[in-house]
């Protein structure tokens, strides 16, 4: 080991037929043949090789170990089939399960490894190792919580609790090494670079400290892990050293460089087990605190003279935690890719079980949960919350300790305050607001999108409504038929309501509360100037029976308090421990044999929902129980208050004292009903992100089909009209030519008598010899020798026309 980080070596495996183990499962648990998945079971096989001849850190693996499958456009992840094949009752360890937690294990193998073949000595090189380590957490986090508890067997040791968390946290404190390394790269102060250090060191101490309880971690990690401990703590405090220089607290600098030397010297004992390159950083590192404490104990020795604090009085360093677990999306999001329109299409195995089978064990889970969340715990925490009002009504505990304890800080503040403070308080308040508000407004966003889609559709209904007439666009409006979508919007936007007062109430409690959540993340010396003492009072023999009797009722509270959380974790693995999907596989097997036409849908299920959600009444009657025990606890309390109070009548001596103590005793229980509420809200977004992202899908297919149909009435609507225009333009023309061929007058004849039409006269006037005269008219052919003005025709007879005499007019 070269390198001063560790990467997880690869789980070694053989190459045997998963699709035999497979087949027979299918035919043992299904009424179909597994001939019927002949292509899926070679393409399993295919998978799994691929999967275990993943040997080299590239990212080339992480596609093979998620499980890749071409077949035509079809992409398929492995992960997602073996899940959704998978029956919980059904398979050994042997086999799919055990198969899955091996994959999934040498993917986290495969991202540390990448992680550590990164080149850390170039910005980049430093993002992309802080990433991939974050990312081989995730996975880490993924197998320890979603697939080992699913093999329902005792899991190897080398993926036990405690050896799955060191591995966590291990990874955890090399991706914030990598952020302290950058940071130091980039010359940031020397305060953040403190903080960073300290982070490291921290999570090296817990995966250390998981190491020791794990059979699989080698003592060679071990003395690793120790070694980067005292490395980090050193480093952190030889940078808090630096940053006293610069504030001029010389004396603090001295008690910091001692206590970074010391530390050093504690990770140069594991010398013997760590590699050159950890222990060459260690000898390098001590070299330069030696060189800085003999400054600065010279100086103070002699210039400043500064009282050097002993190490129990530094303040302690704060911490900067810059890295998190990251489940990559090919584990926390693959089912989303699945389906007949998504880029996957569908997965291996889907005609195995309908897909309403998924769908319905989806919406039984979102109901449980909802039932549990939201008529049991949330319930008992509204009780828990109504007595602790009832606590600060009564200056309670705050008046009992100031009695009980009159100098100093009370043990029980102490211990509130060390629990705020491992937890970085506000801090970790805030970022889990800021963590809210991102899921909501991913939520508000998938919303919206879905929302506007029906909307864009409902637009271009009505403009074609008005286009074409209600005559012939007759299909009825969008929210006429999608009665279900628009209802879903106003149940979803009284969510979204509900929620923004729920926010704005956290965030008005925080704001309640800041300032002393501030004291309480501070020193021990700051909570004490805050909390004032007061004389030690002569307690009498009845001052100290009630005393008695009072601390009796507030440990009743506390146990009380801790009844409850064992009850709250007792259902939540109640909840998981109810698995359905056996029950809706029967379930959907009766209806197939029943009803062979008719298609599964959910709704189908709803009274296997409610038998199977029955199962929880009686944590709802305990409810009862726990209100009816309060109410009790809470007149005992009133009635030993009332008797504490009356015994000390007169007494103000630590009047300031209760006030402050009982001021952050109220700001410790703000802080956890904060924690609380911010927990529940993350969950009610990540719930509603389910939610909101069906309703988008919905819309969208609803869409889709609608504008489908649009199209066709538009194309039967314009095929028609063409028809109608060029029937009228033959009629047309068939009218005028009909027309063309008729007379313009009839040919028959007159039915009445005709009117006369007048005669004209002329003049009587005597032409000359040879002139026509109008008045004579025309004579064709006249009588012989009449008028004529050429010889007399011989041997013609009467009315025959001769020829040679020409035509004559007279």
């Amino acid at each position: 080991m070269a390198y001063n980080a560790l990467d997880l070596p690869f789980r070694r495996t053989h190459s045997v037929s998963l699709s035999i183990a497979i087949k027979q499962y299918i035919s043992s648990k299904y009424d179909q043949h597994p001939d019927m998945f002949t292509k899926d079971l070679e393409a399993i096989d295919q998978i799994r090789n691929d999967a275990i001849n993943v040997r080299e850190p590239h990212v080339s693996g992480v596609r093979k170990l998620v499980g890749i499958q071409h077949s035509k456009t079809k992409l398929v992840p492995f992960l997602v089939a073996v899940v959704r094949l998978l029956n919980p009752t059904a398979v050994s360890q042997s086999h799919l399960r055990f198969e899955l937690a091996n994959i999934v294990y040498n993917l986290a193998s495969l991202y540390s490894q990448l992680a550590t073949s990164a080149v850390r000595t170039t910005a980049e090189g430093l993002k992309s190792a802080c990433n991939y380590f974050c990312l081989s957490a995730g996975v880490i986090s993924f197998l320890k919580t979603a697939v080992v508890p699913e093999l329902r067997s005792t899991p190897p040791e080398d993926m036990d609790s405690m050896t799955l968390e060191c591995l966590e946290h291990l990874l955890l404190a090399q991706a914030q090494e990598c952020f302290w390394q950058r940071a130091v790269m980039d010359g940031l102060k020397d305060n953040l670079i403190a903080k960073l250090a300290a982070k490291v060191s921290d999570l090296y101490t817990q995966a250390s400290g998981f190491g020791i309880k794990s059979d699989a971690i080698s003592s060679e990690w071990i003395h690793h892990m120790t070694a980067k401990h005292y490395h980090f703590a050193a480093a952190a405090q030889f940078r808090a050293a630096c940053e006293s220089l610069e504030r001029r607290n010389y004396g603090e600098e001295v008690a910091r460089l001692r206590d970074s030397l010391e530390c050093v010297s504690e990770a140069l004992r594991e010398g013997k087990w760590i590699n050159k390159t950890v222990l060459g950083g260690l000898q390098g590192l001590k070299s330069m605190v030696q060189e800085s404490l003999k400054r600065a104990e010279k100086d103070n020795d002699v210039i400043y003279l500064d009282t050097v604090p002993p190490k129990s009085e530094l303040k302690t360093l704060e911490r900067a935690s810059m890295v998190s677990p990251k489940v990559p999306k090919e584990l926390s999001s693959s089912t989303l890719t699945l389906g007949d329109h998504s880029e996957l299409g569908q997965p291996l195995f889907a005609k195995l079980v309908p897909y309403a089978v998924h769908v319905a064990a989806s919406i039984y889970a979102e109901r449980r949960d909802r039932l549990i969340n939201t008529s049991i715990i949330s319930e008992l925490e509204i009780l828990t919350s109504r007595l602790h009002d009832v606590l600060q009504s009564l200056n309670l505990p705050g008046s009992l300790q100031a009695v009980e304890r009159p100098l100093g800080l009370p043990p029980a503040l102490v211990s509130h305050a060390e629990e705020i403070r491992q937890q970085d308080g506000i801090n970790r308040l805030k970022r889990s607001m800021d963590d809210i508000s991102k899921l909501k407004t991913s939520d508000i966003n998938t919303f919206s999108e879905g929302v506007e889609v029906l909307r864009s559709e409902s637009i271009e209904d009505d403009q074609a409504r008005s286009k074409y007439g209600t005559d012939q666009w007759t299909r009825p409006p969008s929210k006429d038929i999608a009665c279900k979508l628009y209802a879903q919007i106003e149940e979803i936007e009284g969510y979204l309501r509900s929620a923004q007062n729920s926010d704005e109430l956290v965030q008005e409690k925080l704001k309640g509360c800041e300032n002393l959540l501030k004291l309480l993340v501070g020193t021990d010396r700051e909570l004490e100037e805050y909390v004032p003492s007061s004389r030690r009072p002569a307690l009498t023999a009845k001052v100290e029976r009630e005393v008695g009797i009072l601390r009796a009722c507030l440990d009743e509270v506390g146990r009380l308090e801790s009844r409850r959380r064992r009850k709250v974790q007792s259902v939540k693995e109640k909840a998981k421990a109810d698995d359905i999907n056996a029950a809706i596989l029967a379930e959907a097997s009766r209806l197939e044999r029943e009803y062979p036409m008719q298609k599964i849908e959910p709704a189908q299920f709803e009274d296997l929902f409610e038998q199977r959600l029955s199962r929880y009444d009686a944590e709802r009657a305990m409810l009862l129980e726990e209100q009816e025990e309060q109410n009790q606890l809470i007149h005992r309390l009133d009635e030993a208050n009332k008797g504490f109070l009356t015994a000390r009548k007169g007494d103000n001596s630590s009047k300031a004292r209760e006030h402050a103590l009982q001021k952050l005793e109220g700001a410790y229980f703000k802080y956890r009903e904060i924690v609380a509420n911010l927990d529940g809200g993350r969950k009610f977004y990540n719930d509603l992100a389910k939610i909101v992202g069906r309703f988008r899908d919905e819309c969208k297919s609803f869409v889709y089909q609608r504008r489908v149909e649009a199209t066709q009435m538009e194309s039967d609507i314009t095929s028609a009209m063409s028809s109608l225009d060029i029937s009228q333009s033959s009629s047309l023309k068939q009218q005028k030519m009909q027309e063309s061929q008729q007379l313009p007058y009839s040919s028959k004849a007159p039915t009445e008598k005709p009117l006369t039409a007048p005669v004209p006269t002329r003049a009587n006037i005597t032409p000359s010899a040879g002139v026509w005269n109008p008045g004579m008219g025309i004579k064709f052919g006249g009588s012989v020798g009449t008028n004529s003005a050429g010889p007399p025709s011989s041997g013609l007879k009467r009315g025959q026309w001769d020829p040679t005499r020409g035509v004559q007019f007279g």
